[in-house]
């Protein structure tokens, strides 16, 4: 299943919804937490963001998609510096969407993501690895773009996507410079009560042995 409608989530909710004190750990209701430094600030939800739903329900004529965009929550959504960097992390709980992904269902749920940037940015080849935090696998997505029109703009987009007990969960970040993507990369992730880890290890875009 893709996603492709992420990348308008983080344009217009991270980088222009006013923003609110940060706290330093998130929690989901979906069993993982996620710890950012508290001079991030926490972005409330855009109010669009019903209306993006709608939209990309429209447009599809695939009913496991339409499920998908209906059930994607914006469980967390940062910024910081200038030009914003973004940090999101989205959630599909399988309460709502009436099935369970698996692991071998990460890549389609990520990848739409970089697909829907297209239409704001030139992109260049992505990179793609994989990794397990604990017990769980992890699926991880690296592009360089620059924004259409403004080439002073330019940003790393790194995708991380994990299937836990209750759902599948995607961290995002939209990086203007090498200090955010650290952020982004070294924030402490705990997945289903597993003890906590970096949510992406150094070797994450290692080749892996045959590949």
């Amino acid at each position: 299943m893709r996603v492709a409608f992420l990348p308008a989530i983080l344009l217009v909710a991270g980088l222009v919804a006013p923003a609110q004190t940060a706290s330093q750990v998130h929690h989901s209701d979906l069993g993982f937490s996620y710890t950012l430094p508290t001079d991030w600030q926490i972005v409330s939800e855009n109010p669009t963001l019903p209306v993006l739903k709608a939209d990309k329900t429209q447009s599809t004529g695939d009913e496991q998609e339409k499920r998908g965009i209906q059930c994607i929550q914006l469980e967390l959504n940062a910024r910081h510096g200038t030009p914003p960097s973004v940090i999101t992390v989205l959630q599909l709980p399988f309460a709502c969407f009436g099935q369970t992904l698996t692991d071998t269902d990460l890549p389609g749920f990520a990848q739409g993501a970089s697909e829907g940037l297209k239409q704001n940015f030139v992109l260049s080849p992505p990179v793609y690895g994989s990794y397990t935090l604990g017990s769980h696998s992890m699926w991880i997505e690296r592009v360089n773009g620059v924004v259409i029109g403004h080439p002073e703009m330019k940003y790393t987009v790194e995708i991380a996507c994990s299937v836990l007990k209750l759902g599948a969960a995607c961290w995002m970040t939209m990086a203007s410079d090498d200090l955010a993507l650290q952020t982004f990369e070294r924030g402490k992730v705990s997945l289903d009560g597993e003890p906590g880890a970096t949510l992406v290890p150094p070797t994450a875009f290692d080749k892996k042995p045959g590949t």
